[in-house]
């Protein structure tokens, strides 16, 4: 998947929802309906490029994959079994390969780092483009060369391969981060960085960690596996900067 694959949040929560909701009226038990979704887009991942271009309707594909899975599975063991799991090549897509990781940290290491007023303006900066849906001035607020790479745990379809480029990080950060009615972002300290913190429903959504170096965003991480993501649904309130 590359940046013109990308799907705004609301699009990828409101698929994984639909799917948890076939999943369990057909299995009447929401851990059983977990595992059958997390079965489905790891079939999903596992599948070439060429074949994925070629599902006109991904939802309505991962649907019937989700039914398939439900009516394949003993109702009495809970195993997971059937023809989705037989059929997982696969586990789920890795936000980015070791070295790949390695080299985007020694970049920023050897650029000037951004000192915490330095980043938490750069941050709000991109904040304000992302909101307005300004691709030229997110373009300019990245390096050249920057990285964006997305965790989506295999449980959320996020790409999954880096992107390069400030043109195509813009593009793809902007096609996710799309305003909607139900989805809010907001400056916020990540990992004691300013960061960026997106909301669906209150909910939160994905957490941009920023690499900011010589005024500019070198790298972006951005987190939508749920599972990571409990912690900051647990906590009682937002911690803006």
């Amino acid at each position: 998947m590359d940046e013109a694959e990308a799907l705004p949040i609301a699009d990828l929560l409101d698929e994984r929802r639909y799917l948890l909701e076939v999943a369990f009226r057909m299995l009447g038990s929401a851990p059983e309906a977990e595992r059958v979704v997390d079965e489905v887009y790891r079939l999903w991942y596992g599948l070439s490029d060429d074949a994925r271009r070629e599902i006109v309707r991904p939802r309505s594909w991962l649907a019937g994959a989700a039914s398939r899975s439900c009516w394949n599975r003993p109702s009495d063991t809970g195993e997971d079994v059937g023809e989705v799991a037989d059929g997982v090549g696969g586990g789920e897509p890795e936000c980015a390969e070791p070295a790949e990781r390695a080299r985007a940290g020694v970049r920023v290491r050897r650029a000037r780092p951004a000192s915490a007023r330095e980043q938490d303006a750069v941050v709000r900066s991109v904040v304000r483009a992302c909101a307005s849906g300004d691709d030229e001035a997110l373009t300019a607020l990245l390096c050249a060369d920057a990285v964006a790479f997305f965790d989506g745990g295999g449980k959320v379809r996020a790409l999954d391969r880096p992107v390069h480029g400030s043109r195509p990080v813009a593009r793809a950060l902007l096609t996710l981060l799309a305003h909607g009615p139900r989805t809010a972002m907001s400056a916020q300290s990540v990992n004691g960085r300013t960061g960026l913190v997106v909301r669906y429903e209150r909910r939160v959504a994905a957490v941009l960690s920023l690499d900011v170096a010589d005024h500019h965003v070198a790298q972006v991480w951005v987190v939508l596996n749920p599972d990571k993501l409990r912690s900051w649904n647990r906590l009682p309130g937002p911690r803006t900067r």
